[in-house]
């Protein structure tokens, strides 16, 4: 087993405990005075809560930084089925666990899923933060299957529940050989996170067992939440009621940003929107700049407490 990694700016969390939701229970990790205004964080698909333990420390001397593993990932519980509102309703859960007051911050998959915590508890989130979450290009993020004829909505769902069937018989990831080998996958990925953050960030989202390194996250979780069209972001995101802080990077990478025509649209109908670039960054903002990061949360929140 590898010795538990350091990384320059990462501080372990203060408290973790378990929240039962949905049938799952979630693991969940806590930075600051517990008796502090919280901002709950949720992160992408396929990573952890420990993907803030470079901006939970930056937030700690004002905030209540709470952090989850998402069910089916990191050391949260695997469940049967993922769909988008259990994940919503698992964020309901950990505010309320944490005073049931307090902002909402997300990143990409886990951004998307906040807006729609605050749309479901206007009166209870007092603000969100959406770190490139708003949804993925028209085309989606498989780009193999650009080339393929759209499908109708009957065999989307075919096809969703084709694959929901099949995934029942194997539910494990391939072996790696090394450790090293998760951080070469991840890196071509995400090439703009460094191989130092990559052996931090993967030690605590992959398991060694006897025949190798795998991902700690139940590939049911990667199925997605059956047919969807992006034409229903637009409509979803003007029922926010709450202010909204829409944060990008500048650097263009795998999965980010959207291109400026289609994220002006999609945020168009937001009553109280506020937008920001963090220059140099690109889809993993607060973990490839977490000090711009968290003096653009400190602001909002400092004016929508």
């Amino acid at each position: 087993m590898r010795e538990e990694p350091s990384f320059p700016g990462a501080v372990a969390p203060a408290r973790s405990y378990r929240v039962h939701s949905l049938g799952a229970e979630l693991q969940v990790h806590e930075w600051g005075d517990p008796d502090a205004l919280p901002v709950v964080c949720a992160h992408g698909m396929f990573d952890h809560s420990r993907g803030f333990d470079c901006l939970a420390p930056l937030l700690a001397d004002e905030l209540r930084v709470v952090a989850f593993d998402a069910r089916g990932h990191g050391d949260s519980g695997w469940v049967e089925n993922y769909t988008w509102d259990n994940d919503v309703a698992d964020i309901i859960a950990v505010l309320r666990a944490a005073g049931g007051t307090g902002f909402l911050l997300g990143h990409s998959k886990g951004g998307g899923q906040v807006l729609d915590a605050a749309i479901a508890l206007p009166d209870d989130v007092l603000g969100v933060i959406d770190l490139d979450g708003f949804g993925p290009p028209p085309e989606g993020f498989d780009h193999r299957r650009r080339s393929e004829p759209e499908k109708s909505i009957p065999e989307r769902f075919a096809q969703y529940l084709d694959f929901r069937r099949g995934a029942r018989e194997n539910r494990s990831w391939r072996p790696y050989d090394g450790f090293d080998a998760l951080v070469d996958r991840r890196s071509q990925q995400n090439p703009l996170l460094s191989r130092d953050w990559l052996r931090y960030f993967l030690y605590y989202g992959a398991r060694e067992d006897a025949d190798g390194w795998r991902w700690k996250v139940d590939p049911h979780c990667g199925s997605g939440f059956g047919p969807w069209k992006p034409d229903w972001i637009g409509e979803s995101y003007a029922q926010l009621r709450v202010p909204l802080l829409a944060v990008i990077g500048s650097v263009a990478d795998t999965w980010g940003p959207l291109p400026e025509d289609i994220l002006a649209e999609r945020l168009a109908g937001v009553q109280q929107l506020e937008r920001a670039t963090v220059e140099g960054s690109g889809h993993f903002i607060h973990m490839e700049k977490p000090r711009e990061t968290a003096a653009l949360v400190r602001d909002f929140v400092a004016r929508h407490r």
